[in-house]
């Protein structure tokens, strides 16, 4: 599982995907412009949330 940080405050956030109890695991997801957003993807529905964020930043990703 995924664990995502607070780079400001240390604040830790695990996830699952409520439809399938699976743990989330961290991702990209490419846009039309060719950057990158950090995602949260479910491995078993392939369902995708942007990563969360704490203290007005992404949070980053411990896998």
């Amino acid at each position: 599982m995924a664990t995502y940080r607070c780079g400001a405050c240390g604040m830790g956030v695990n996830a699952t995907c409520a439809d399938c109890n699976e743990p989330l695991v961290n991702d990209t997801l490419e846009l039309d412009d060719g950057s990158k957003v950090q995602i949260s993807r479910c491995p078993k529905c392939e369902g995708k949330i942007k990563s969360p964020l704490c203290c007005g930043q992404d949070m980053t990703c411990e896998t």
